[in-house]
């Protein structure tokens, strides 16, 4: 049983939160969505390039205006507040020589870059831009600024945006007009406004004023300024981005650009590769640039491979190619030889070391989520969060031991809760392969009682609800209302291989169903006090689909069911979402080319087997899996007569994010099951 696997450095006494005031006397108390979205989180992590401190920012709560910057001494556990301005920071960097930060701030009543002196003083405005920065890195020495900016592709200077978005204002009319995909994205329609990447020289006093687009005429959008990376040298710089095309629904083609800042020339240097190229890093003596690519394309869940450039020979490989694990975040260590990188792995999110000549990989770390990292001479520091543990930073040696945890932001919150015990399973699912799951207790289980089970499917469908601390499908959530909770990552999930990521191509409703059943059998018989005739399945995305498939395929399988966003009708899902490549690579191609997918595992033509009561729920904003979808399925129970509620979130998005209406979400979700379980 999984219980206080971490060995812990001595807490920290935090400005915020002193955990020898923290109540000992009152009765414990189990986590509800309240306390939840009041927890403390954790963001913009960022070592010191000496490796003697950290800054991260802390956010207060979801709601919270209090959202600032902190600084530890690694060595002393001291914790400095850095910042209290209300309009608050964030994409911090350090300054090379560690004596001061650069971060974004609306303080001046814009998002402009800051300046921030370590030993002392008010911070200093960068950048007096007439846009607003989304995001930006900053070269080694200081002197120049890669800038995400939103402009009007073809404007020559920043205030051609400015006089174009004035001509809109005026403009009596609201229309849309398009002559291409994709035309809305997650919860917004497209503009003719484009993110592009611009490059700036800091002033040498005041804050400099203009900036140079990298990519003027695109009409298209940067991947983001977290996939920008500066040379060493200060004269090149690459990053990640689609080239315009009339594709960009269908196609995943992202490519790695490397541009001469003196030149502006600008070369591809993944033109061969039309699958997904992303997260471009240079070694520290900038010989190396390395990336992550896939090889399929307009797959969006393929294995991200480690790839090598060399700047002398200018030849690229692939680093690991036969490690079947696909690469999140990825960095070099001083040694500009050794490569760091996290990946999902068997219901971890883990670290491991890479040696790119031999192609060598170690894991480094193995328990619980493991975000953004950092590497210095002898350690790695990185974020990471459980299933019983929310966002906290630790340090480990490079080979792999004296684990530290180096802050505990929620140690008051946590101090009167009592969090479910969790285990990690595994049985026999389809073809006889092995397949892993989480369950947790109940909070308040009892030994000899039985307990109704909470059974999560998570979307994606290329997902895992692995060992991790979530803020809109939390597990501990369940537990705390009674719930034995159980969760499996059925074939299609990642972290297990790219064979068993790939299997649920072309087959959604058949591995993954009967991953499912077998899982769900195998652990009530295995754990007597899950009560497996006291059930309720709850899923959201593909988890919604699997929720409608379950009311066609196993009907008396649960007493109640809870559909968030799940697709129910499979031909006009298809004429309705806007990354055709996710159905397009998962059900065959587009409808009408004559995939029997579309309509072999479509909900909607197995409705008549429908009986469950099913609590539907969807965000109105969600142009993912459109609200058509929802009200599809709550039109088929309606119409023959099954028990059925509709909840809609006007201003809502594919999840659920005002912590308002997100308490609204689990009371609707938890009066449910409760009304059809005991």
């Amino acid at each position: 049983m999984k219980k206080n696997t971490i060995s812990m450095a001595a807490l920290t006494t935090l400005a915020f939160a002193s955990v020898g005031n923290a109540a000992t006397s009152a009765e414990p108390s189990v986590l509800d969505v309240n306390a939840l979205t009041e927890f403390n989180q954790i963001h913009d992590f960022v070592v010191s390039p000496q490796g003697d401190s950290f800054i991260y920012r802390l956010k207060k709560g979801i709601r919270s205006g209090d959202n600032h910057l902190y600084m530890q001494n690694v060595n002393s556990k001291q914790v400095q507040q850095l910042t209290s301005n209300k309009s608050g920071e964030s994409n911090v960097v350090y300054a090379q020589n560690g004596k001061s930060i650069y971060f974004l701030s609306s303080r001046s009543g814009s998002s402009q870059i800051w300046q921030l002196p370590l030993t002392g003083g008010e911070a200093q405005q960068v950048s007096a831009l007439p846009l607003d920065i989304n995001g930006f890195q900053m070269s080694v020495d200081g002197k120049r600024f890669a800038i995400e900016l939103t402009v009007m592709p073809g404007c020559e200077t920043l205030q051609c945006t400015l006089d174009a978005k004035a001509v809109d204002a005026k403009k009596k009319h609201n229309v849309r007009v398009y002559d291409q995909l994709m035309v809305r994205h997650w919860d917004t329609w497209n503009t003719a406004y484009k993110s592009h990447l611009f490059v700036a020289d800091k002033a040498e006093s005041g804050a400099f004023t203009q900036a140079t687009d990298l990519m003027p005429t695109w009409q298209g959008d940067i991947a983001g300024a977290s996939e920008v990376s500066f040379h060493p040298n200060g004269k090149t710089l690459s990053f990640s981005a689609k080239l315009p095309s009339k594709e960009q629904a269908w196609n995943t083609n992202f490519d790695i650009f490397e541009v001469d800042l003196n030149t502006k020339k600008l070369t591809n240097l993944s033109a061969e590769n039309t699958a997904w190229d992303a997260k471009p890093v240079y070694s520290p003596n900038g010989r190396y640039l390395a990336y992550k690519a896939m090889s399929v394309p307009g797959y969006e869940s393929d294995k991200f491979t480690v790839m090598i450039r060399d700047s002398k020979t200018g030849k690229t490989r692939a680093v690991a190619k036969q490690w079947d694990r696909s690469v999140s975040e990825l960095v070099f260590a001083n040694d500009n030889r050794t490569l760091y990188v996290t990946a999902n792995d068997v219901g971890q999110k883990s670290i491991f070391e890479i040696n790119p000549e031999f192609g060598d990989v170690r894991r480094v770390y193995n328990d619980g989520t493991a975000g953004k990292i950092a590497v210095t001479a002898d350690k790695i520091f990185f974020t990471r969060h459980a299933l019983d543990a929310p966002t906290d930073i630790f340090s480990i040696d490079r080979d792999g031991y004296q684990l530290k945890q180096l802050t505990t932001v929620n140690a008051d919150k946590l101090s009167n809760i009592t969090l479910a015990e969790f285990e990690q399973f595994s049985f026999k699912g389809w073809n006889d392969e092995d397949v892993y799951g989480y369950w947790l207790k109940p909070a308040n289980y009892q030994m000899g009682n039985k307990y109704p089970i909470a059974f999560l499917v998570h979307g994606g469908p290329q997902g895992s609800f692995g060992n991790m601390f979530h803020y809109r499908w939390n597990a501990q959530l369940w537990a705390a209302q009674g719930y034995a909770v159980v969760m499996i990552d059925f074939h299609g999930s990642i972290g297990y291989g790219q064979d068993f990521t790939d299997a649920i191509a072309r087959d959604w409703g058949g591995k993954p169903l009967e991953d499912l059943q077998k899982g769900f059998t195998d652990i009530t018989k295995k754990q007597p006090w899950m009560d497996a005739n006291n059930a309720c399945a709850l899923g959201a995305s593909y988890g919604g689909y699997m929720m409608n498939w379950i009311q066609g395929n196993w009907a008396d399988g649960f007493n109640c069911i809870v559909n968030h966003a799940g697709l129910y009708d499979m031909p006009s899902f298809y004429g309705s979402t806007e990354e055709l490549w996710f159905p397009e690579h998962d059900m065959g191609g587009p409808v009408w080319e004559g995939s029997e997918d579309y309509n072999k595992y479509n909900p909607a033509a197995l409705v008549k087997n429908w009986k469950t009561p099913m609590l539907v729920i969807q965000g109105e904003l969600d142009y993912r899996v459109p609200y058509a979808q929802s009200l599809g399925a709550f039109t088929a129970l309606q119409r023959q007569d099954i028990p059925s509620r509709l909840v809609m979130f006007p201003d809502e998005d594919h999840h659920i994010r005002n912590p308002d209406n997100l308490k609204v979400w689990y009371q609707e979700v938890f009066n449910w099951m409760k009304k059809y379980t005991n």
